[in-house]
């Protein structure tokens, strides 16, 4: 996979690394392609942007050019998860299958073009490698051209 420039326009760096974590939680968020489905869900805790109160979704992450992702998937759906997280960008990455741990992380809505193509044409790809039948099958990256798409870093503990 390659890796992201680490740059914004605005001067501020973008944290993909993962070097920070125990090495079990690092292995647990770089999944491969041959990952099932289930292993790509977890749930986020984010604050609602009309009630301001917590929120525990269930959503797909997905690991792509280097960095971490959670996306909404095909479709053009109005997404909570999405408009609670541009609203409060700081949220909790709940590993909920298999590995389990609480990370603190930040979401940043993915606007770059270039960006979003890159990484929805390799998460497409990942997709749909023919390694676990019966899971989700996007077969066209144009059906996930609108997809919601937040780019995440997760915080050091302090």
């Amino acid at each position: 996979m390659s890796t992201p420039d680490t740059t914004r326009s605005n001067g501020s760096a973008r944290d993909a690394s993962l070097s920070h974590l125990p090495n079990h939680i690092r292995r647990a968020i770089e999944i491969t392609p041959a990952a099932r489905t289930r292993e790509r869900i977890i749930d986020i805790t984010t604050f609602g942007r009309r009630t301001g109160r917590a929120r525990r979704i269930e959503i797909f992450f997905y690991r792509a050019a280097g960095a971490t992702y959670l996306c909404s998937g095909a479709g053009r759906a109005a997404t909570d998860w999405h408009a609670n997280l541009v609203a409060n960008p700081d949220f909790t990455f709940h590993l909920k299958n298999g590995i389990r741990a609480d990370l603190p992380a930040r979401a940043t809505p993915v606007t770059d073009p270039a960006e979003r193509q890159a990484v929805l044409a390799e998460i497409v790809a990942d997709l749909n490698q023919p390694h676990d039948p019966g899971t989700i099958r996007p077969t066209r990256l144009e059906d996930w051209a609108d997809s919601r798409l937040m780019r995440v870093s997760f915080h050091h503990r302090q």
